[in-house]
Parts: C-alpha cells; sequence; structure tokens
C-alpha cells in the first residue's frame, strides 16, 4: 500500500517550553495500572479526512478525531465537526489564508493545545494538557486509558508510505523524519502495539516503531469526557488545573 501524495503533513518541530506541565507529576506511580488491552475507537462510526488531503492541517485535525471518540464514547454521539471549522481554526492559529497555498505551513503542536484550552477547536475545549514521555510505555498507556487517547506528533520516515502495519525498518527510507512531520491521536493499544487515527482512517504502529519516531505526545483533559463522568482516577487534577493556571496567568 503506497499512500497517495494527498496524504498531507504538517506538523513543525516542537517547541519546548520548560513551563509545560508533564504528566509524570500528577499520576500515581502505583495506580491506576492501565489494562492489558484499550480501545476508543470501536464504537466511532467514522474518522472524516478533515481537509488533510489537501492542507497542512494535521495539528488540527488530529484535535478533530479526538473530540470524535471523546463525544462518542461520553455522550452516546460522535460530534459533527465540520472541515470548515478545523480550517478555521487552522487559519487562526497558523495566519493560514484559504485559497493561498503559500500560507500553509503548518503548525507547532504546542500551539495548537495552548489555543485548544483558551479559544476551543470546533466549539470543543480542553481543561488542560501534559506532556508524556513517548518512551514511558505504561504512562502512555495509562494517558490513552484515563483520557481517552492522546495527542502525538512524529517524525515519520518514508517507509511508513507503504506499511500496512508501521515497523521499525533499516537503510534511508527508515530514518526519522525522512518524509516529514505529522500529528496524530492515538486512541487504541494492546500487547502488540498502538492504533492512530490519521488522514481519515486507523492506522496501526508497533510499540517499537512509536518509540522510535513519536517525538512529542500529550494527554488533554477533555471537557467533553471528564464531565460526562469518565474521570482519571489516580491523577491530581485539582493540583494539575492550578499549577496550569499558574504558568497561564
Amino acid at each position: 500500500m503506497i499512500r497517495p501524495v494527498l496524504h498531507r503533513l504538517g506538523k513543525l518541530p516542537p517547541r519546548r517550553d520548560d513551563r509545560t506541565l508533564r504528566l509524570a507529576s500528577y499520576i500515581s506511580p502505583i495506580k491506576p495500572q492501565p489494562p492489558v488491552v484499550c480501545d476508543w475507537t470501536g464504537r466511532v462510526p467514522t474518522w472524516p479526512m478533515f481537509a488533510n488531503d489537501t492542507l497542512g492541517d494535521c495539528t488540527i485535525a488530529a484535535a478533530g478525531h479526538l473530540v470524535d471518540s471523546w463525544t462518542t464514547y461520553a455522550q452516546g454521539n460522535e460530534s459533527s465537526i465540520s472541515d470548515a471549522a478545523i480550517v478555521a481554526a487552522y487559519s487562526a492559529i497558523t495566519g493560514y489564508t484559504p485559497g493561498n497555498p503559500d500560507t500553509d505551513r503548518g503548525a507547532v503542536e504546542l500551539d495548537v493545545l495552548k489555543y485548544w484550552r483558551s479559544k476551543g477547536i470546533a466549539g470543543h475545549t480542553i481543561g488542560a494538557f501534559a506532556a508524556v514521555s513517548p518512551g514511558d510505555t505504561r504512562l502512555i498507556k495509562a494517558a490513552i486509558y484515563l483520557f481517552g487517547g492522546i495527542y502525538v506528533g512524529v517524525n515519520l520516515p518514508k517507509s511508513a508510505q507503504s506499511q500496512k502495519i508501521w515497523d521499525v525498518t533499516s537503510g534511508t527510507n527508515a530514518i526519522p523524519g525522512s518524509w516529514g512531520g505529522h500529528a496524530m491521536s492515538i486512541q487504541s493499544y494492546d500487547a502488540e502495539g498502538l492504533t492512530c487515527i490519521t488522514w481519515g482512517e486507523k492506522q496501526v504502529m508497533t510499540w517499537r516503531w512509536f518509540e522510535t519516531y513519536c517525538d512529542e505526545s500529550y494527554a488533554c483533559f477533555s471537557d467533553d469526557f471528564i464531565k460526562a463522568g469518565h474521570n482519571p482516577l489516580g491523577v491530581d487534577v485539582a493540583t494539575l488545573r492550578k499549577d496550569l493556571a499558574a504558568v497561564t496567568s
């Protein structure tokens, strides 16, 4: 399977900010123990492209896919987010002007997260976000299990263009970033690997691939998800919100 050129990328290199909160500071090292298998995708009927076939708006499309899952599992119905709403957020964050391809330059995930928390994307906000180390498998599993998925960025290798299951290979096509930077949501895992949503479909990757190519990942505290009763047990949410207020005031 060779992915067509219309599968656009658009994640710019990570911007490090010492004020970014880290999930490890707010979650118990003992509990909760994440289950062996977790899947927040099964009930979602469709995964829209969100214009990521024509624009480098993957950073916003990934947010839309998380909202789709959160609203499906929290409310019983998938949120009807339009491409126009995703593109509007992309424009607000990056300065993209519809019809002017020179302004389609991608986005930094941290900028998207801050906008998502303060302004909302397609009418949906997150109450907070916290970085999760891609190499901490237990914490990655816990974040997916507790928060209905994670928001990640990867340095895609060219080898991913032709793999049914993304796995680590060798050679020049396996070099991180040889294809480019990409944002996506991960909402499922098992012992063999993880499943992300990208370009309107599910994509499976091995744990080794994720650890090799993921360069940033975040747990997002969805207002849709938490208000519906999906409270992240074992996470000190009150302190996290207090600390977030302190660094954003």
